[in-house]
């Protein structure tokens, strides 16, 4: 899922009083030898049972097997879904290998779902039999290949890398500090670069605190607007095993239901560097749900599943604006529509902008993007 245009994010943080002693208020103690996590006496206010039970709620995702603790391992699990992405899977894998710290350190495997463009060929002459490769029986869909990375990898971190996306040199050995520095960190993450098919640089978001560390109020910020791209961020594998995988409602924005879920039990590590890109296309899952605007109807999904995961004093505020951030970029996306001639996707994208935020100010923007069109020639 797309993060929101970085003007709305101001706007929306100024709406919301973030918890005072955050570090108190989200303090957990990681236990490596049986690598199960404890609240402190202070998360455990805050989240109360109701908000602990939801989070670990397994109805809508799938278990991830936890692995015998006495098994050598990798620190490192780079797992790479592949669908239809051939062209792009070379300059992926390439990527990674030119951080490759070898296979005690690192397993690299694409876990492909039906591709009709034969990824094993490029991973043949890319990766030869240093990279794992997995071909699914059958067609499962994005969130069910994803299962099948997570399920099969075997390391303490494991990267979940988009077989059309790529990192940048430095993305290990950076974001393995924030794991190496605490013990207690669930994930971390960097910023990603918006590029295009070609590559080229599309956009770069701001960051979001200027040096290296902990993320404080990482829940609540997180919930506001999706500020991380799946190939940017890295999480422990028994944090998957605690909270299980990614949410098979959704069809977009699962990711960002995912970091939520793991910023409300978890330290996150923050990386401001730009290590990562993720690649828009038409063909990418995102792109192939704007036109239809299913992307902000799962949105809209997401934001309602992850509130009950955050403070029940701050949770209903917080998703509040973050449908307000949200109505926004749907009505962007709506602009941009138009300006490329697709009416029936504009009209679908300002739909969903008012089922956000049926207010008069949303009215009020989506009558002037009507009355441009009527004042544009036909």
């Amino acid at each position: 899922m797309v993060n929101a245009v970085s003007g709305r994010r101001r706007f929306a943080i100024r709406q919301i009083v973030l918890p005072a002693e955050p570090s108190r208020r989200w303090h957990r103690t990681w236990h490596a030898q049986t690598r199960h996590c404890q609240f402190g006496a202070a998360s455990a206010q805050v989240l109360g049972a109701q908000e602990m039970t939801r989070v670990r709620d397994f109805e809508y995702r799938d278990p991830i097997s936890p692995l015998p603790r006495e098994a050598a391992r990798p620190k490192w699990s780079v797992m790479i879904p592949a669908y239809n992405c051939a062209s792009f899977l070379a300059a992926t894998l390439e990527s990674v290998l030119a951080q490759d710290p070898g296979p005690a350190q690192m397993q690299i495997e694409v876990v492909d779902d039906c591709s009709s463009d034969d990824p094993q060929r490029v991973l043949n002459e890319i990766g030869g039999n240093r990279v794992g490769f997995f071909h699914q029986p059958q067609n499962l869909g994005h969130i069910g290949n994803f299962h099948t990375c997570l399920d099969r990898a075997q390391g303490e971190l494991v990267h979940l890398l988009h077989g059309d996306d790529a990192i940048r040199p430095g993305f290990y050995e950076l974001l393995g500090r924030g794991f190496d520095a605490d013990p207690s960190t669930g994930a971390a993450f960097c910023r990603a670069i918006f590029i295009d098919a070609q590559g080229q640089e599309l956009s770069i978001p701001p960051v979001m605190q200027s040096s290296p560390g902990r993320l404080e109020n990482a829940a609540i910020r997180l919930a506001l607007e999706q500020h991380i791209m799946t190939p940017s961020i890295v999480v422990r594998r028994a944090v998957y095993e605690e909270l299980g995988a990614f949410d098979r409602r959704l069809k977009c924005s699962e990711d960002w239901e995912m970091w939520v879920r793991i910023a409300s039990q978890f330290p996150v590590w923050y990386e401001p560097q730009a290590l990562a890109l993720y690649r828009m296309h038409p063909q990418s899952n995102t792109g192939r749900h704007i036109r239809s605007a299913e992307d902000m109807a799962y949105t809209r999904m997401a934001i309602d599943i992850f509130k009950t995961y955050l403070p029940t004093e701050l949770a209903d505020d917080v998703a509040a604006s973050a449908r307000r951030t949200y109505a926004l970029s749907a009505l962007e996306t709506a602009r941009r529509l138009f300006g490329a001639g697709d009416w029936a996707g504009c009209l679908a994208q300002m739909s969903e902008a008012f089922r956000f935020d049926p207010s008069l100010k949303t009215i009020g923007r989506m009558l002037r993007l009507v009355a441009e069109r009527q004042d544009c020639p036909s």
